[in-house]
């Protein structure tokens, strides 16, 4: 059976290849010997004509020489000119920067003409060259140029030191308008393929796109996501235990970064990120057997990995035990992530990926489904009182646990980190790790609005909230309020809101709302209370 989805741009590259240089490093003279000129003319010093092309190393994207040297030492002498020309070995889009020279080159990738700096050296030290490409130094692009001899006269002099002002407030970074080509990329949770049923182990085929676009993130702000499919998480899969399958991973042509896929379900191969470091425009395909059941997260293995999963670039598969699962009702797919980005969480605008603040693990949004209000503003989850729901649920990351759990629901199975065949009853709130997934089902015994939620609360506040709609007849010996209807709110979501707001929000509960209601005053639903 083979099932296709369709392509999407996705983000930032990297890769496995390590392409030999053309050309050569070192100095050549010009001109005439230095006996035949005016004293003068000896400081033009000599032309270092240098070809650097981009590649894939001990798992680092670095820059090449023509003997595949990593990042090669620069040499040279005050006076002296230094030609480089970049070409992009992978494909990928890089650039080259030195800030104490002002010297930066155009982008280039695999689909453009060679990039070129000229440019003299005009005083000693030792200076970095890097890709200014987001998440590139980080990963390994940077190297030195060592210039020797005394200053040259004509360079410009140190400028002033600068005036520290003590107390003063720091100034924001500006921030670009929100993009006019940002599309929805929150992945609809009903989006969960049918129960495969008692079959026989089969060949199944996947295709799948990575694309990097302006997607939707909040009201008003916009981010570049890398995705599987267009979508955040990408789509689940569904194989059975015994199942051969075949992915074919295809990076969109218009992408600027190498993308790969690590699937946790997979046996040998770095999970398949060894052999799908895919540059923009090709495909690479490969063929596993799933040997254990379970649930299983998959993501982008190219570097910086953290920054790929961040950007949106994850998802689950679940491998069904031959037995298949016990039939439920409803069957839902939410993944939650999270995010760092250059401003503060409400900051109206196109947000960039912050690696700083990833390494510092602190994200600005957190996500169900790949964006605020995902589950309840965008999609519905809907079901009836007496239905039995599933819940398929992952943490994509690409830093912070999950403490999930649904407020006024109580789970009646969970399928611990995944297994199939551990399965723990009543349980209150399941822990989820980065990388890691769990099953939940329970029976909905009462109507109501439910709120899906990490409790680690605060979260919440950072747009982590998701709203479950049940409807039906209430049951007076299940619930019964002494208080009419939306006469208040219970302490939790009082919580809630008091911690949104806190963070200059109306908060989540805005998305507890009447779909399609683009008001920021309060909610219709407050907090699951209908």
């Amino acid at each position: 059976m083979s099932r296709l989805f369709a392509p999407i741009p996705f983000a930032i590259a990297v890769l496995f290849v390590s392409a030999p240089l053309i050309g050569s490093v070192g100095a050549t003279a010009v001109g005439k010997s230095a006996a035949n000129k005016p004293a003068a003319a000896a400081t033009q010093g000599v032309v270092h004509k240098i070809v650097l092309k981009t590649g894939m190393a001990g798992g680092k994207m670095v820059y090449l020489d023509a003997k595949g040297t990593v990042n090669p030492t620069i040499k040279g002498k005050v006076g002296d000119t230094v030609e480089i020309t970049l070409t992009s070995g992978e494909g990928a889009q890089h650039d080259i920067v030195i800030d104490e020279l002002k010297v930066k080159s155009a982008m280039f990738d695999g689909k453009s003409a060679p990039a070129k700096v000229v440019f003299k050296l005009t005083q000693s030290g030792s200076f970095t060259y890097y890709c200014s490409v987001p998440g590139h130094r980080q990963i390994g692009m940077e190297g030195l140029i060592e210039v020797s001899g005394p200053a040259d006269a004509a360079a410009k002099a140190p400028a002033a030191p600068a005036t520290t002002v003590l107390g003063a407030a720091p100034v924001a970074a500006a921030i670009a308008p929100a993009s006019t080509q940002a599309v929805s990329i929150a992945q609809d949770p009903n989006a969960v393929p049918a129960p495969l049923g008692a079959r026989a182990p089969q060949l199944v085929k996947y295709a799948i796109e990575t694309v990097e676009l302006d997607g939707r993130l909040d009201d008003g702000t916009t981010f570049t996501y890398w995705t599987f499919a267009k979508k955040v998480p990408g789509p689940m899969l569904r194989v059975k235990e015994g199942d051969t399958v075949e992915l074919a991973l295809t990076n969109n042509r218009n992408s600027k970064a190498v993308h790969s896929i690590d699937l946790h379900a997979v046996t040998g191969g770095a999970g398949g990120g060894a052999d799908t470091q895919v540059a923009p425009g090709e495909t690479k395909t490969i063929t596993f057997k799933a040997l254990n059941p379970g649930l299983y997260v998959y993501h982008c293995a190219t570097p910086s990995v953290a920054h790929h999963i961040s950007a949106g670039m994850y998802g689950l598969i679940l491998v069904e035990p031959r037995a298949g699962l016990p039939k439920v009702d409803k069957e839902f797919y939410v993944m939650q992530g999270d995010l760092y980005t250059n401003h503060k969480f409400g900051t109206k605008g196109h947000h960039v990926y912050s690696h700083d603040k990833a390494g510092d693990e602190l994200p600005t949004y957190y996500t169900f489904n790949g964006s605020v209000g995902a589950l309840g503003k965008e999609h519905r989850m809907a079901a009836n009182v007496g239905e039995t729901v599933r819940i398929y649920f992952g943490v994509g990351g690409p830093n912070k646990v999950s403490s999930f759990h649904v407020i006024g629901e109580i789970f009646d199975k969970v399928y611990s980190e995944g297994s199939t065949n551990t399965v723990k009853d009543n349980v209150q709130t399941t822990l989820v790790p980065a990388g890691g997934a769990t099953i939940v089902d329970f029976k909905v015994d009462y109507p109501g609005n439910y709120v899906l939620v990490d409790h680690a609360l605060s979260r919440a506040g950072k747009g982590l909230a998701g709203i479950m709609e049940v409807k039906g007849k209430a049951d007076a010996t299940v619930y019964k309020p002494s208080h009419p209807a939306n006469a208040g709110a219970m302490a939790h979501c009082r919580l809630l809101r008091e911690g949104a707001r806190a963070r200059g929000n109306a908060g989540f509960l805005r998305y507890g709302g009447r779909r399609g209601s683009a008001s920021r005053s309060p909610p219709t639903y407050e907090c699951g209370v209908p």
